[in-house]
Formats: structure tokens, C-alpha cells, sequence
């Protein structure tokens, strides 16, 4: 019912930056949020960053101050900036769909790799 992609991911220098983006399409009118996950190799899966509709942001401690999260509505993509990357940063990225009546939808990841 909802297609989510994600694109942006691959492999970067520690201190350099990478942008993520997720297209999402079908059943879209009921979006309540848009948000980022991340699963880093054996470690459970941990919130980067959510959007609301209402523009409401959200970051989990680790990425506070590096990540910045922004949705373009008119295309139905949301962004991860990344700055400052760092080696624990190295994770596969999901992203993630919430809408009225507690659907989720997840993508299939993009993986991204800090190293030198």
C-alpha cells in the first residue's frame, strides 16, 4: 500500500558528510509522521530522526547536533543531512512511515559505511 525508497547511502570518510533521501508513494494520504532508523552490524535497530506533519522534529542522542532531518511534501521525500560523519555511524538506514490508525511501513535500507 505504501512504497518507501531509499537512495543517498555508501561509503564516506570520517568528517565528511552524506544526504539521504526517501521517496514514498501510494497510500500516502494518511502520513502522520516520516522518520529515519538505523540497525549498525549486531546492534539492535535505533531511532535517528523523525518528522511529524506539523514539522515536529525528533533526534536520538547520538546524532543530536550532526543530523538534521526535512521533508519536501510536495514530492512526498524526506531528507537525512549528515554531518560530522563517524565510524559508529556506520549502519544500514530505514526508512520509516506512521499513519492515522498505527500503520507502519518500512524501506529496505541503504547502507552507509564511515571509513577511513
Amino acid at each position: 500500500q505504501v512504497q518507501l525508497v531509499e537512495s543517498g547511502g555508501g561509503l564516506v570518510q570520517p568528517g565528511r558528510s552524506l544526504r539521504l533521501s526517501c521517496a514514498a508513494s501510494g497510500r500516502i494520504f494518511d502520513i502522520y509522521a516520516m522518520g529515519w532508523y538505523r540497525q549498525p552490524p549486531g546492534k539492535e535497530r535505533e531511532l535517528v530522526a523523525r518528522i511529524t506533519n506539523d514539522a515536529i522534529t525528533t533526534y536520538g542522542d547520538t546524532v543530536k547536533g550532526r543530523f538534521t532531518i526535512s521533508r519536501d511534501g510536495a514530492k512526498n521525500t524526506v531528507y537525512l543531512q549528515m554531518d560530522s560523519l563517524k565510524p559508529e555511524d556506520t549502519a544500514v538506514y530505514y526508512c520509516n512511515s506512521v499513519h492515522f490508525g498505527v500503520q507502519e511501513y518500512w524501506g529496505q535500507g541503504t547502507q552507509v559505511t564511515v571509513s577511513s
